[in-house]
């Protein structure tokens, strides 16, 4: 069987110690160092008495040492659970609880990091403090070089639990997609065969590692022995692009959002970015003429299109640059060693060009949903990944989404549970009744809005809603556009109407 990540960045680290890996704010790792950290957290972990199994979860924004945090989890046997930075505490209590942690690694200046203890109360998860501080971040400074000396790094069992990502909300059933060390790595390995990706090759990644996508454009890199720009953020759109000309990034990989933002708020031809090779765009559909604004704006740079889901460990399909303008709307064909069929409601096979659920089967598919056995029974039916997603092939064998069979709204490059939104604002004095529903947005493909129906005595307005929000929910899950109404539309059975409120 192949290797693992892990195993895949130790043989790196062997062969080019010194070769750069990590490159965020003013500090450069290289894999030698990235080894090191590596070590010494498994070191760490394995005083804490971590066993093999273990889930660790993560609490940091990108940086270096998120990235030797994830890998040391691996080295000391553990599964990772990586946490949303900009959830509140008792999201992130929730997710630490029902995932059994046995530590917490993160920030303790994190503004959540106080709470999040509190939250915790008398359960037995140990902590593991990291301080991340922007002029502070060598690997001297992170990690015990004399215990990383002496590390024994765990077996890694390809088929046990890697990784388990949240989905969405968690709100009632929270969903956590289990990902073994095989799901990843037969991933990357096909992302890293499609990009071409080698150790020449210098990333840029704006997207959070603790997404699937994220997450994907880390591991890739690594898997190649390249290296990998970490930026936070995209507050500060000209910075971003300025760093990736200057360390001459030949990748960079973003969501719609990304791009609009890029090509609303900037001039992409005031930079040199002639050494990109590629830019990768999913995380949802993309306007055509976004699409095409973009492919002008970076000449000469290959579009890579793609399709995924967390289920299926982050990419499903890709479309090859050379046919963008001939397949122009579709997410392309399926990634190595993996199947793609569109089926009906009665599981049977439907027609070229008739829509149909997109079903998945290959090697990057989950193990299933942690402790929820009904929804992984219902995910994996038949041995294929019911994706929830509408779609068509052509009889070329190209995809094509054609909306969602969820009700999940996509915000940017976040997943938003309606029930969530809708639980928050329900607890504000004076709502009677909220449904949230989705709404389209220029910007970030999808935005959310909330309809109101007031109790009798109640005087709520816009305002006194989204501060309510403020309180319960991460910033991306504040309706945008709040609505108020005398009633709900509703089924003859008493269901809401979702696709009425928009």
């Amino acid at each position: 069987m192949a290797a693992s990540l892990l195993h895949t960045v130790i043989d790196h680290a062997r062969r080019a110690p010194e070769a750069s890996c990590l490159l965020w704010q003013q500090t450069r790792w290289t894999y030698g160092e990235l080894n090191t950290a590596i070590a010494s957290v498994a070191v760490r972990l394995q005083r804490l008495q971590l066993r093999s199994g273990d889930r660790v979860a993560l609490l940091l924004r990108n940086c270096p040492q998120y990235v030797a945090l994830s890998y040391g989890v691996f080295a000391a046997g553990g599964a990772v659970v990586p946490l949303n930075a900009q959830e509140r505490a008792s999201v992130l209590a929730r997710q630490i609880e029902h995932s059994g942690c046995r530590v917490l690694a993160g920030d303790p200046h994190h503004p959540e990091w106080q709470r999040l203890q509190v939250a915790l109360g008398s359960s037995d998860v140990q902590l593991l403090p990291v301080a991340i501080t922007d002029d502070e971040t060598s690997v001297e400074a992170f990690c015990d070089g004399a215990a990383a000396a002496v590390a024994e790094f765990a077996a890694v069992d390809m088929h046990a639990l890697g990784m388990l990502i949240y989905t969405s909300g968690t709100t009632g059933r929270p969903k956590a997609v289990m990902l073994s060390h095989d799901n990843l790595r037969a991933n990357t390995a096909a992302i890293v065969q499609y990009l071409a990706l080698t150790s020449s090759d210098r990333g840029a990644c704006v997207l959070p590692f603790h997404f699937s996508y994220g997450n994907s454009v880390l591991n890739t890199h690594l898997a190649a022995g390249a290296s990998l720009l970490i930026e936070d953020n995209l507050a500060f759109p000209q910075v971003t692009l300025q760093r990736i000309a200057d360390h001459g990034c030949t990748g960079f990989a973003g969501v719609p959002s990304t791009f609009t933002l890029l090509l609303g708020r900037t001039r992409l031809h005031d930079y040199d970015l002639k050494k990109l090779r590629y830019v990768t765009q999913a995380g949802g559909p993309m306007p055509t003429s976004i699409t095409t604004r973009l492919r002008e704006a970076l000449p000469n740079a290959q579009l890579f299109v793609m399709y995924g889901q967390t289920e299926a460990a982050a990419r499903i399909t890709y479309l090859p640059p050379s046919m963008l303008e001939t397949k122009l709307g579709s997410v392309g064909v399926p990634v190595a060693d993996t199947q793609v069929t569109i089926r009906d409601a009665g599981d049977a096979l439907v027609s070229t060009g008739q829509v149909g659920e997109i079903c998945v089967r290959g090697p990057g598919v989950m193990l299933g949903y942690w402790a929820d056995a009904e929804a992984s029974q219902q995910a994996l039916r038949g041995g294929w990944l019911r994706t929830g997603d509408l779609g068509h092939m052509d009889s070329d064998g190209f995809i094509y989404i054609d909306g969602r069979a969820v009700e999940m709204i996509k915000v940017g490059a976040f997943r938003v549970s309606p029930q969530e939104v809708e639980e928050a604002i329900a607890s504000l004095s004076g709502v009677q009744e909220v449904a949230v529903t989705s709404q389209p947005d220029e910007v970030l493909g999808q935005s959310i809005k909330a309809v109101i129906v007031q109790a009798a005595d109640a005087s709520l307005d816009e305002r006194a809603v989204k501060a309510h929000c403020r309180q319960y929910l991460a910033t991306y899950k504040i309706p945008k556009t709040v609505e108020f109404a005398a009633a709900l539309p509703r089924t003859a059975s008493g269901k809401v109407q979702r696709f009425k409120l928009a």
